[in-house]
């Protein structure tokens, strides 16, 4: 089963914002005659290549949930957590150090293996848990 990727406020406002800043550099740089068109090309590339970045990440992460593996991707960053070493999700939460292939706050911390934990924002952190839990009864869902 899918899931997208839940987006907030802040994490709209700094992607967006971050974007239109730059795209307003490029615009500013490009209308600058005592700039070469050289160096105006690699600031435009450099700045067009962070802002697609971003978007990249803002709109690129999901979560995918198999008969084995927790799947999940933000950008070109994507990993898979075996379900069966899953130990506890902290629902509700929000990590603020640490792997977060997430895009809102008060998501879900899976706690897998011995101390490895990662931070995701599954649209809907209950549906999630669900169904986590039909895979492996065996985790404890914490809701906070």
């Amino acid at each position: 089963m899918k899931f997208k990727s839940r987006t907030d406020l802040l994490h709209n406002f700094i992607v967006f914002g971050t974007v239109i800043f730059l795209v307003a550099i490029i615009i500013l740089v490009c209308s600058d005659f005592s700039i070469g068109i050289a160096e105006k090309i690699w600031i435009s590339f450099l700045l067009l290549l962070v802002s697609g970045y971003m978007l990249w990440i803002r709109f690129g992460t999901a979560y995918e949930i198999t008969d084995e593996f927790l799947n999940y991707k933000t950008g070109p960053i994507q990993g898979k957590i075996k379900i069966s070493t899953i130990k506890t999700l902290e629902a509700g939460k929000t990590l603020w150090a640490g792997m977060k292939p997430a895009t809102a706050l008060n998501g879900i911390i899976v706690k897998y293996n011995k101390y490895d934990e990662i931070y995701i924002s599954p649209e809907n952190n209950k549906a999630f848990a669900e169904e986590i839990l039909k895979l492996n009864p065996e985790v404890t869902v914490n809701y906070h």
